[in-house]
Order: structure tokens, then sequence, then C-alpha cells
């Protein structure tokens, strides 16, 4: 190896050093160092949409809106782009179309909640909200207030759908499909628990296909406290007090939203801005009555699918 290093320390010795290398100029920038940054940020955006919910991306991008709504229900305005995936967003497009319900019989008087499903003031809600009932009044969630008619009752679905009087250009519900729905999509509950009006919970779809039994006549559970009710059977156990004599099951979607008493017949909603089920029931522990039930995150609602089915023989007067 050649010795390049100056051993004399002469001063015309200096000629022995090799000139050092030239330094090659640093390449100029190109166009394409920039794609990394582009792929973070089309990542995010991505991660955005995936965030807002599995059925918010496949709407966005796919085009369905999976409405699944029959020709006779008129249907409302979906979430707009800009707030689809959100609770708030779900919230403000579909707390117009949810109402509160009172309920007066001999039995004493009910609250629960309903879904407006025509722009002329047709509204889903539970058989037992109303059963027995000799007058029912609903209030808009801008406070209106109005006097309503049964039009049909199905007590083995415990569905009813009533109609208000003289009422025109309400907002509707866009009514989607429970046949779509998966464990884990997120959804949202809109009713009137306790009697407060337009209250708003969140949570997933914790299961499916749950059987619930619940009584068919609430008139049969003689009570002036609405906080009372409610009662239904699950795995062979009565809870949040006796069903009576006069039950029905039904498959209903299971859900971790919180869910009390004056939240039947309200919606649960997927972050479409769908209506997918009326909530019906929740799970107390059977040692809680009174103001002492509660939500202990396991209710349920009855799926959508089931109240499109039963619409034309409520209509009619009956259901299916």
């Amino acid at each position: 190896m050649t010795d390049y290093f100056h051993r004399s320390g002469a001063p015309d010795d200096t000629h022995a050093y090799p000139p050092p290398p030239p330094y090659a100029p640093a390449p100029a920038p190109r166009a394409k160092a920039k794609r990394p940054v582009a792929l973070i940020a089309a990542v995010a955006i991505v991660a955005a949409a995936v965030g807002g919910g599995a059925s918010a991306l496949v709407g966005e991008f796919a085009g369905d809106t999976g409405t699944g709504g029959t020709g006779s229900v008129a249907t409302g305005t979906n979430v707009s782009q800009s707030s689809r995936g959100t609770v708030a967003g779900v919230a403000q497009a579909v707390s117009p179309s949810i109402v509160e319900i009172s309920a007066t019989s001999d039995a004493g008087r009910s609250t629960g909640s309903g879904v407006i499903i025509t722009s002329d003031g047709e509204i889903v809600t539970n058989n037992h909200v109303i059963s027995g009932a000799s007058t029912v009044k609903v209030q808009l969630s801008d406070g209106k207030t109005y006097e309503a008619d049964v039009l049909g009752t199905d007590p083995d679905k415990d569905l009813a759908l009533i109609k208000l009087q003289d009422a025109a250009g309400l907002k509707a519900a866009t009514l989607g499909d429970s046949g779509k729905v998966n464990v884990g999509d997120e959804v949202v509950a809109i009713g009137s628990p306790e009697g407060l009006t337009g209250t708003v919970t969140s949570g997933i779809v914790s299961a499916l296909d749950r059987d619930v039994t619940v009584a068919k006549d609430e008139e049969q559970q003689p009570r002036q406290d609405p906080r009372e009710g409610w009662p239904f059977e699950f795995g062979g156990q009565q809870f949040n007090g006796d069903t009576g004599e006069s039950t029905t099951t039904y498959k209903a979607l299971q859900t971790d939203a919180s869910l009390n008493p004056g939240n039947s017949g309200g919606a649960l909603i997927n972050m479409n801005g769908e209506v997918i089920g009326i909530n019906s029931a929740m799970y107390s522990p059977s040692s809680a009555t009174g103001s002492t039930a509660g939500s202990v995150g396991l209710g349920f609602a009855i799926p959508i699918n089931t109240v499109k089915a039963d619409l034309d023989g409520l209509r009619s007067g009956s259901g299916n």
C-alpha cells in the first residue's frame, strides 16, 4: 500500500500528497421526492373514513345509501358527507324525525318515543307504549304538539303505527336495511328517556338475533310512573318487572348504547343516518325497580326490516 503521508517534514515535500478527490455535486431534487408525503396524506384520509365506520366508507366510495325503504314510505335526508360517520352529524340529521309520545289509559300515563316515517305524520312506535290508550299526544323535536290516532297495532311484534292529526311537511326518517347490520357497527340511539326529549346516546351493535320476550299489553302493568315499566324476559328470567301472562317473543338487535325507560319506540340509527331498529327493551338488574332501574349496556331493538314488512298490515288496522 502506498504511503502518501509526509515523512521528512521538508517544505518542498508537500508535492508528495495526492490532490484531494473532487466532490460530486448534490443531485437536484426530483418531483418524485414528494410522493411519500402524498402517500401519507392519502393514508390519513382513508383512516379518517374508516374511523367513521365501515358503512360510511362503503357509502362514500360505492355510492350505496342502503335505504332499503318501500315506495310507500317517505324518506328523509341522510347525513351530509362532511358529517358522515359522526355522532353529532347523525343526531343533527335524525333528531327532527324522533318524537316523544304520551299515552293516557285507565292504567295511568306512559311516556315513550316514536319515529316519523312520512311527511304527513305517520309514526312507528312500540305497541306497549300506546296499548290501551284513550288519548295519545305527540311532541316534536321543535316543541310543537299534536294529538294522534292509532292506525294499527301488532302486539306479536310489539309494533304500532299512529298518525298525527292535521300534520304536514314533517321530516321523515330514512329507513335502512337491518339485514346489513354487523356486530361491532357503530350506532346512535335517540329517544325520550325519563321524559328527557331528544336524548342522544351512542355505542355499537353488540349482538344479533337475540330472543327477547315482552308483555303484549302495557295495561296489564298498572302504574303511574313510566320508569317502573318496560318489563321483558331473557334467558328464562324476567327483568324490570313482571311481564304478565300475555307475552310475545321476537328477534332483536342488541346494543350497548344507553337505553332507559322512555326510549321505547325511538330509533337505533347507523352512522349513515338510517334507522336500523326501533328501541324496545333494556336489561336492568332484576333487583332494580322504579327510579333505580337504568341501562347497564344491554338494550334491544326491533330490526327495521321487521317494521317495513309490517307496515301495510299496520296501515290496514292490524299487523301481519
